[in-house]
């Protein structure tokens, strides 16, 4: 199957789809500078320890909550304020997602990724907006999509003139509040640009507590092995120092104390897979 000679510049010293894994990790949502500088100083030194770029990501603000009653944000001028300094501070790129189109420009002063929630993947506005920024854009499979159909999405970025675009992977919907993970979506979607793999929301249950989404994170590091061996360009992983205090998807989140060691995990399979990346069935 052939594999896309497209790549997306972050920056200038971080590039997806080239010769090393991108790691996009923080907490789900922006709680306070506090957890995201501690969170952001943490994994920073493990991707560099074990071959990674970073970029750091939290959201500011969870628009498709299952609840009014949950969480949300702290407010987006907050928000993108706690991003900027923690980016400063530690000199990392950012990714955040937007939700509607007129946040687009105002989030891409401050990150270098703009993000498409997964329920939001067709929006071709959306799309559109986030695409003339120039900034990079990282777009969630909908978890009721065909993976080849993903490539009308990129083609919207496209069609803008911005090429700095990528596909990332969370599972679909099988049943009510449960995930699967198809893994031949991920060599069919890396026919059209790099592909990121959402750890963290695969092993989500989407409203599967009654008003909030459960998840079973025992399950991350078999699906995270399994996608590393497919040569996955990037991985994408939400991590807290206490998963059960945390604002917005305690259930689905990896220990902050843990990440040292899946990130040395997720490494050895990934080099194993990009070596047979390409190995003839015929």
């Amino acid at each position: 199957m052939n594999r896309t000679d497209q790549k997306m510049k972050i920056t200038e010293k971080v590039v997806l789809g080239g010769d090393k894994p991108v790691l996009f990790a923080g907490p789900c949502a922006v709680e306070s500078y506090d957890i995201c500088l501690e969170i952001g100083t943490k994994v920073k030194a493990w991707a560099e320890e074990h071959g990674f770029s970073y970029v750091f990501k939290a959201s500011f603000d969870k628009a498709n909550r299952t609840s009014s009653s949950s969480f949300r944000s702290i407010g987006m001028d907050k928000s993108l304020e706690v991003l900027q300094r923690v980016g400063q501070a530690l000199d990392i790129p950012l990714v955040t997602d937007i939700h509607e189109s007129y946040q687009a420009k105002e989030v891409a002063e401050v990150v270098d990724v703009l993000q498409i929630p997964a329920f939001l993947c067709r929006q071709t506005d959306l799309l559109l907006a986030a695409a003339e920024t120039g900034k990079a854009v990282k777009i969630k499979r909908g978890q009721f999509m065909a993976p080849e159909d993903m490539q009308f999405a990129v083609k919207k970025v496209r069609s803008a003139g911005n090429d700095n675009v990528c596909l990332t992977e969370r599972g679909f919907s099988l049943g009510y509040h449960n995930l699967v993970v198809d893994m031949r979506a991920l060599p069919i979607m890396r026919q059209f640009a790099p592909v990121v793999f959402d750890i963290t929301h695969s092993v989500q249950q989407p409203g599967g507590q009654g008003g909030s989404s459960g998840g079973q994170r025992e399950f991350a590091p078999f699906l995270a092995r399994a996608a590393a061996a497919t040569g996955v360009d990037g991985f994408f992983i939400e991590t807290h120092p206490e998963p059960a205090k945390a604002l917005s998807d305690g259930p689905n989140l990896i220990p902050l104390h843990r990440m040292g060691d899946f990130l040395t995990m997720l490494k050895d399979v990934w080099a194993l897979g990009r070596k047979y990346q390409d190995f003839p069935i015929e």
